[in-house]
């Protein structure tokens, strides 16, 4: 086969696997859009303030990339098995990408139907008019770095709780047996020591 066919034949598979992706994609898209939670009766101005409470809270944020890596994907899974057409795979897989970036629109309906499923209109209001002020923005914002320093605060006070929680029972065996050593955790006395005027029946 000359060149010039096989160029042809490559660009003509590299369309055909474009174009099952585009039909993957689609086939999610149509299924959720018939899920029950898509098709939950909801108000316009219900969904406009979920829309509102979505976007104040960032909550479809961390699907950004979603896309973009699906694209780059796709593009290094098409130049390994084609790396004499990067170029062209490069472009293609890039405009297919431009041009499914609307449908991110569904998502943010999805997002939006899903917390007016669980909250009222005045409460996802609510929501949007605190996150949109300067201490919900600020707590959106600081609330991880918040986060972090409570999970270290924890993990002392536990550490401090257990040691303490051990101790216990060791003073009290500290005053049974005058002998004990904290640091050896041994008794160098009797265990069945008791000392004068102290009942002992062997329980901490």
């Amino acid at each position: 086969m000359s060149p010039e066919n096989q160029g042809v034949l490559s660009t003509m598979m590299l369309h055909k696997r474009v174009r099952r992706l585009s039909m993957f994609l689609a086939a999610s898209a149509v299924l959720a859009l018939s899920s029950p939670v898509f098709a939950q009766d909801v108000s316009e101005s219900h969904l406009k303030a979920a829309r509102a409470a979505v976007a104040a809270i960032h909550a479809t944020d961390s699907f950004d990339n979603i896309l973009p890596q699906a694209a780059a994907a796709l593009e290094s899974q098409l130049i390994q098995k084609n790396p004499d057409m990067q170029e062209l795979i490069g472009k293609t897989v890039t405009e297919k990408a431009l041009g499914m970036a609307s449908r991110r629109a569904d998502l943010e309906k999805e997002a939006a139907l899903a917390y007016a499923k669980v909250f009222s209109e005045k409460e996802l209001n609510d929501i949007a008019a605190f996150y949109s002020s300067d201490s919900g923005k600020k707590l959106l914002d600081s609330g991880p770095a918040v986060t972090r320093d409570l999970v270290k605060a924890a993990d002392i006070w536990q550490n401090g709780v257990a040691r303490d929680l051990a101790r216990r029972p060791l003073d009290h065996k500290a005053r049974l047996c005058p002998g004990f050593s904290f640091a050896a955790w041994q008794p160098t006395c009797d265990p069945s020591f008791s000392s004068p005027g102290a009942h002992h029946d062997g329980r901490l």
